[in-house]
């Protein structure tokens, strides 16, 4: 019904082989491959981690491995700031992005995840006008090729140089709407993650109802909101101040409600753990156990 994967960006050190390898022995059915530009790489954590380089792309192998290992590549990962302020810079962004759909197509992959980006500086409303500028191009490439994309609800507020408005403007309901209305195209939708609903104070289990035909692709991560934090510095301060990434199981997702919502939507696809665990950071064995930990958790949901 669901197939349980994790999101490849957590095993930078690890070639897709090993990847592979490592998911099949642990009973992964899927994983979501990360896809950065090998000579472009974001410096930030979790970023610039590439499992498979479109630039250079080996069908052959990679479905090799598929074969070999019995498991799916759940999704295409690339989460850049596609409208960020330095128009090249923008352009580069959205250019790999089409660059990734295009592999996925030829690689049999549904889905491309990513970011929608954002201008800090600007507001939403400017920050739509970039949207529907920007973005049509991308989607037209998206049905050309007959492959999904899944916006992640990431606000990419975490640090000062994201400050005052993130770097991902698909960050609540509200936004969701007016994007799918200037773009309604049914191939644009949702890598849902209810983490970020949580340090938003808002409910991340509705959405899952609201949104039910727009759901392309599941991330898995917890959220820990310190209330005593919060009530220190405010709604208003760095995120980070009140609120840290977790895995499943160890925050404030209610994972029973969240599951229950998928299945009273009938929602069948990829459902994958992402690590960003600082708990979890301090060795190649620390990002197994975090891995295996979180898939233990989560199974009592899911059958492995």
């Amino acid at each position: 019904m669901l197939d349980l994967g994790f999101v490849s960006a957590i095993m930078a050190d690890y070639d897709l082989n090993s990847v592979f390898k490592f998911a099949a022995e642990q009973r992964f059915r899927c994983v979501e491959v990360m896809c950065w530009p090998t000579g472009n790489a974001d410096a930030r954590r979790y970023a610039g981690v590439t499992h498979i380089d479109v630039d250079n792309l080996d069908i052959t192998y990679i479905h090799a491995l598929t074969v070999e290992y019995g498991v799916s590549i759940s999704g295409l990962g690339y989460y850049p700031n596609p409208l960020d302020p330095n128009p090249e810079q923008a352009e580069f962004y959205r250019e790999h992005i089409k660059k990734i759909i295009r592999a996925a197509a030829k690689l049999g992959v549904p889905v491309v995840n990513t970011f929608i980006g954002r201008n800090p500086s600007l507001s939403i409303a400017d920050n739509l006008k970039l949207y529907a500028e920007h973005w049509p191009g991308i989607v037209k490439v998206a049905e050309e090729n007959n492959v999904k994309i899944g916006i992640e609800n990431c606000p990419m507020w975490f640090t000062d140089d994201e400050w005052p408005g993130g770097k991902n403007l698909a960050t609540t309901p509200a936004i969701w709407d007016r994007m799918f209305e200037i773009i309604p195209s049914r191939v644009l939708g949702l890598n849902y993650d209810p983490s970020h609903m949580i340090w938003q104070m808002m409910d991340e289990v509705l959405p899952i109802y609201n949104y039910r035909d727009r759901l392309h692709h599941i991330h898995l991560k917890d959220v820990k909101l310190y209330r005593d934090k919060l009530n220190r510095v405010g709604i208003m301060a760095n995120p980070l101040d009140y609120h840290s990434p977790k895995l499943p199981g160890l925050g404030d997702v209610r994972w029973g409600a969240f599951f229950a919502a998928l299945t009273d939507v009938r929602y069948r696809g990829p459902v994958c753990i992402e690590v960003e665990d600082k708990a979890f950071e301090g060795s190649p064995d620390d990002v197994r156990t975090a891995i295996l930990t979180a898939r233990n958790y989560l199974s009592q949901f899911l059958v492995l």
